[in-house]
């Protein structure tokens, strides 16, 4: 059997009743962890009993974030079921799709997904449903009123799956990544060492939370810790960049992708923003365009870019501030729980500077993904899971992301990896996001077709581009179509859908 997983929330309850554990930013509700370990057990209790909730059931979540979902998450734990987080950008069939892949035994839903919900039918009918309101009188809210404390909350193990996530689905059906308490556990001890994370530590969380990066990083390493967090109801850059700026509040550890800090950057406000009070801020989910982490620098804030996945419970690598200028671009070094390879097709050790495939191992990797036993089986390469990311280490074993493999096409014979063409179009002082596909062509097989928007539309043309683009990289990576348009795609998480960008 494995190591025993411990509950943050009744340890930090006991130990510091009244110190701020969460506040909802929609509502503005405050929890104390007594508040929060109280709320939690009456609805573990109510889960328990009202829906009969055993060990091993799902219980699935369909909301705006919320404190509620810590609420679900940490009730989870006590009675042994596992936090099933739905993505709510998706169409109802895709949602339905995975309520029914999962069989979760029960749904707690946001009011403002009820008429969605409905289209579970049969699986999760208005009897398995329980309703809130995001802090307003609810079923919810009255059920935990109604309920008697849990007594005996059960024992979970590390190797007991706490979370099922499933991946967006854009390269085919989704599927869903077991989170364990041993990949949380271990994740959350990588960023206290790393990131510097206490009890002291207040998070500002705008990543959605059936994300990883919503979930877990910063919201349960810094619960783990006993820190506070507050909880945003989706992001939104000028509300992000006041809390942000708010001496009073406190915040001190962030996480966002590229577009979310370009977004805030953008801001007439950004300039004067006063943020020398975070501690840490991260960017991660995607590889950050250099000239954004320059902008920051300038400012005296210092991105700590940083690689994860869900598969590794949000955090692997991470590049210390120390080194932000001179390694500016890395994704920095392995976390400590972490081991990692870089690999050419054969699955043969490529030497530094050359870049291969990414493999990693230690107990941050997901044991697997819920009822996929042949997908596993794939993702797997004698233990270590193959990431899909094409990365280069350098002498000084930093780590460097490439592209995602996917994304690489081939022009003339040669292999073309969009991010490196995106950073260059960055540079381009009226560019405030890129983006690169390659599309079928005649002579060369694939050519770049680069997607653009600009600060001020108009500022600059194709023949502009092109030529920054010839003033800065090799020939046969310049883009050789060039589309101006007034936004990119972009997921719930704020990555960019490169599979949504026109090729014909």
């Amino acid at each position: 059997m494995s190591a025993l997983a411990y509950d943050w929330i009744a340890h930090h309850a006991r130990y510091a009743p009244e110190s701020p554990a969460i506040t909802d930013v929609w509502t503005n509700r405050s929890l104390s962890y007594a508040g929060f370990d109280d709320r939690i057990n009456r609805l573990a209790a109510h889960l328990r009993g009202a829906f009969g909730v055993t060990r091993g059931e799902r219980v699935a979540m369909l909301a705006m974030n919320t404190s509620e979902h810590f609420e679900v998450l940490f009730a989870c734990q006590r009675i042994g079921a596992i936090f099933l987080p739905l993505n709510w950008r998706l169409a109802p069939p895709e949602l339905a799709f995975i309520v029914e892949d999962a069989a979760p035994s029960c749904l707690v839903v946001g009011g403002d997904f009820a008429a969605a919900a409905q289209a579970f039918g049969q699986r999760l009918p208005a009897s398995r449903q329980l309703r809130f309101e995001y802090g307003a009188p609810s079923p919810y809210e009255a059920a935990i009123s109604a309920a008697v404390p849990l007594a005996e909350p059960l024992d979970m193990y590390f190797d007991d799956p706490w979370t099922i996530l499933y991946t967006s689905g854009t390269t085919g059906r989704p599927k869903g990544a077991q989170i364990t308490y041993g990949m949380v556990f271990f994740s959350s001890i990588n960023g206290i060492q790393k990131l510097e994370i206490s009890s002291a530590s207040r998070g500002l969380t705008f990543m959605p939370l059936f994300h990883a990066g919503g979930l877990y990083l910063f919201a349960a390493y810094i619960f783990h810790f006993g820190g506070s967090n507050l909880v945003m109801r989706s992001f939104d850059a000028q509300r992000a960049l006041a809390l942000l700026s708010d001496r009073k509040l406190g915040v001190s550890h962030l996480l966002g992708v590229p577009t979310q800090f370009i977004m805030m950057s953008e801001l007439p406000g950004f300039a004067e923003a006063d943020l020398s009070h975070v501690h840490t801020v991260t960017v991660g989910g995607a590889a950050a365009p250099v000239a954004l982490l320059e902008r920051y620098l300038g400012k005296g804030i210092v991105l700590q870019q940083g690689w994860g996945m869900t598969e590794t419970a949000a955090m692997a690598t991470v590049l210390s501030k120390a080194m932000a200028r001179e390694k500016i671009g890395s994704c920095g070094l392995p976390v400590l729980y972490t081991r990692m390879r870089v690999v050419d097709p054969e699955g043969r050790d490529l030497p530094p500077g050359q870049t291969g495939e990414l493999l990693i191992k230690g107990p941050t990797v997901t044991p697997g993904y819920w009822n996929r036993p042949a997908e596993t089986r794939d993702a797997f390469v004698d233990g270590w899971l193959r990431t899909g990311d094409a990365v280069r280490m350098d002498e000084d074993g930093y780590l460097y992301v490439v592209d995602r493999l996917k994304d690489m096409y081939i022009s003339g014979g040669e292999n073309v990896y969009p991010l490196e063409v995106e950073n260059a179009l960055h540079r381009l002082p009226d560019v405030v996001e890129a983006a690169v596909v390659g599309v079928p062509d005649p002579k060369w097989g694939e050519v770049g077709r680069a997607f653009l928007v600009l600060r001020t539309p108009g500022a600059i043309d194709e023949a502009d581009v092109l030529r920054h683009c010839e003033a800065h990289l090799a020939r046969y990576k310049m883009p050789k179509q060039v589309r101006f348009v007034d936004v990119l795609p972009h997921n719930a998480t704020g990555k960019l859908l490169k599979h949504a960008l026109p090729r014909d």
